[in-house]
């Protein structure tokens, strides 16, 4: 029965994540309805809160999902890369390419830290930050980019792409400032290379 109770609520909480992605990606967190949104999943209101509390907890929740989606993509791209640089590179490149997408641009971008907060708490941007922080160590092991503290440089790139990320989302020509944020990005990032390797950044 246990079994049985987790599994309606998983499913559960999935129809509302569902219905609240397609309501805030159309109308915005604010004014999207809850009543609508969960008559949407077939739920009651009451199902909203036991699972999420309230509706800026389904707004995390939703926010979660779609960061996280953009991260392994990002580092799906990533993995295409020649090499270790490059890599990091690429995969900051793509996050920053993806506030193209009208869904990440209101929901991630936007309303998340309206109503959410600081990005950089957030459990999803913290997972990325792990992971950047890492391949930063190993880049320093080997000699690639200069001896400086690691997560000191995975906080400033990662903050970087995300600032890049948010300035798109709130142009007012997103595919004309896409290549400038991108150039702006990879010239600061090629700050942090080792002397020998500044030419092979640029």
């Amino acid at each position: 029965m246990a079994g049985i109770r987790a599994e309606k609520m998983e499913a559960n909480r999935a129809r509302l994540i569902s219905a609240a992605r397609k309501a805030f990606a159309e109308k915005g967190y604010a004014a999207a309805s809850m009543d609508e949104l969960t008559a949407e999943a077939g739920l009651t209101r009451g199902a909203l809160y036991h699972n999420f509390g309230d509706k800026r907890g389904l707004l995390a929740a939703v926010v979660h999902q779609i960061d996280t989606e953009m991260a392994t993509e990002a580092r799906k791209q990533a993995a295409k890369a020649e090499n270790e640089w490059d890599a990091m590179l690429t995969e900051g490149i793509a996050y920053i390419e993806m506030a193209l997408e009208p869904e990440v641009q209101r929901i991630v971008l936007l309303d998340g830290p309206a109503f959410l907060g600081d990005p950089s708490q957030w459990p999803s941007q913290n997972a990325c930050l792990e992971e950047t922080r890492k391949a930063i160590e190993s880049l320093i092991v080997n000699g690639i980019v200069k001896p400086v503290d690691a997560e000191a440089a995975a906080r400033l790139l990662a903050g970087a792409a995300l600032n890049a990320a948010s300035w798109i989302a709130a142009s007012n020509a997103p595919e004309q400032t896409l290549p400038k944020a991108i150039e702006a990005f990879s010239t600061l990032a090629a700050g942090l290379l080792a002397d020998k390797d500044q030419d092979a950044g640029r």
